[in-house]
């Protein structure tokens, strides 16, 4: 269920500032990250003083100071500003008197604008998230598609996605996992993952975190943190969450059939929309 924009942004940044910034291991050391984990949260464009976007910003700086605004630009919607915030998309009127909130869709073209807006924030967001830092399961040979998938260790459906990876590098789909602890920073299944993603051979030892067998309790530096916080940036609300490298949605668990569907779909629709 999707919360007011108050409601959302309040408890997300809430929940942002509740979560430990040096989180704790098991033994109560300190737990070290990278600096990609430890980048402060991206700043936020400055807008000419009067423009609509100011007025705007400064409109959701009196619901709540801590919103971190990623985008404000012209909105499809005439008289209106587009805004990404929190995760999720809304609309302010020029003046700031108004506030939509809601899939915004074009129905001449049967498109969600609002889905569309969300995309392509994920995808800077992708950019900005090296291969290096990412957990990778490839097909042999060229793969014919990529996604990339948040994902935790304890989730049931994270579980059943990672059973059938083989069937997914069968039909050509090449995985990429992000990190993104459901329970918080901090915490039991976070420090899990720190230590998934600090193993020599960090593909195995995925596999045993996602199978309930042990996994040696390790620390170093590693970009889980800054995944999970672009989760959060990218609207994610339940694990996993499957994307295309340019952000586009594919969905929560889909069976290897349902996936490659889906992608040879977006493949169809790539194609007729350059001509091909």
């Amino acid at each position: 269920m999707r919360f007011t924009l108050f409601a959302a942004l309040c408890s997300f940044s809430l929940a942002a500032c509740a979560q430990s910034a040096s989180p704790t291991s098991a033994d109560g050391s300190k737990i070290a990250v990278s600096s990609a984990a430890k980048a402060p949260v991206p700043v936020e464009p400055v807008y000419a003083a009067g423009s609509p976007e100011a007025r705007v910003r400064e409109v959701l700086r009196g619901l709540d100071p801590r919103i971190q605004v990623d985008h404000v630009g012209p909105a499809p919607l005439p008289g209106f500003r587009e805004v990404i915030a929190g995760g999720q998309v809304v609309y302010v009127s020029d003046d700031g008197k108004y506030l939509l909130q809601g899939s915004l869709l074009d129905v001449a073209k049967r498109k969600d604008l609002s889905e569309a807006a969300m995309a392509r924030l994920r995808g800077e967001v992708l950019k900005g998230i090296p291969m290096a830092d990412r957990i990778v399961y490839s097909p042999a040979g060229t793969p014919k598609h990529r996604v990339v998938v948040l994902t935790d260790i304890e989730c049931g459906y994270c579980r059943k996605f990672h059973t059938e990876i083989g069937e997914h590098l069968k039909r050509g789909i090449q995985v990429e996992y992000l990190a993104f602890p459901r329970a918080g920073l901090g915490s039991a299944d976070y420090r899990k993952m720190v230590s998934v993603w600090c193993a020599d051979d960090r593909r195995k030892a995925l596999t045993d975190a996602k199978s309930d067998r042990a996994v040696p309790s390790k620390t170093c530096k590693t970009p889980v943190d800054m995944q999970y916080r672009a989760g959060q940036r990218m609207g994610l609300t339940g694990t996993p969450m499957i994307l295309t490298e340019d952000g586009r949605m594919l969905g929560g668990y889909l069976p290897p059939d349902a996936l490659e569907q889906r992608l040879r779909a977006l493949d169809q629709d790539n194609a007729a929309a350059s001509g091909g």
